[in-house]
């Protein structure tokens, strides 16, 4: 995992998941975990692209 993704999936997590992942479900669930609370989308970015 390189420094810039670490960045991103502390500060905005959905495009972390983007950038990896592209758009489909994974990132779905992570716009919609950082929209009701930006500690669960901070941890699913990090287990989705650890």
């Amino acid at each position: 995992m390189s420094l810039v993704t670490i960045v991103l999936n502390i500060l905005l997590p959905p495009l972390a998941v983007f950038m990896n992942h592209g758009l489909g479900t994974t990132f779905l669930i992570s716009l919609i975990l950082t929209a009701l609370a930006w500690l669960p989308g901070i941890i699913h970015a990090f287990i989705v692209n650890g």
